[in-house]
């Protein structure tokens, strides 16, 4: 029997600040990374208030590769002033 070799998986980003997550039926924004805490706000993609929460960054990291968590592109900043 012969073996099948399998695609090598894309690897995640790592955490940084002002990273949206898209997932199935959530989204998530982190905040702020810190030496082992991640601040970020979990909810569903047209929440009108989303909580604050806080958790280790291997604990945030499991979670996004369980749920299959998508990075979203990243637009550039807008300037206001003119």
């Amino acid at each position: 029997m012969a073996k099948i070799k399998s695609l090598p998986r894309p690897r995640s980003e790592p955490l940084a600040d002002g990273q949206v997550w898209n997932m199935v039926e959530a989204r998530m924004q982190v905040t702020q990374v810190g030496k082992l805490l991640v601040h970020y706000k979990l909810g569903k993609h047209n929440a009108v208030r989303v909580p604050n929460s806080i958790s280790s960054i291997s604990t945030i990291q499991k979670y996004l590769k369980k749920n299959k968590a998508v990075l979203s592109p990243q637009l550039a900043p807008v300037s206001g002033r003119r």
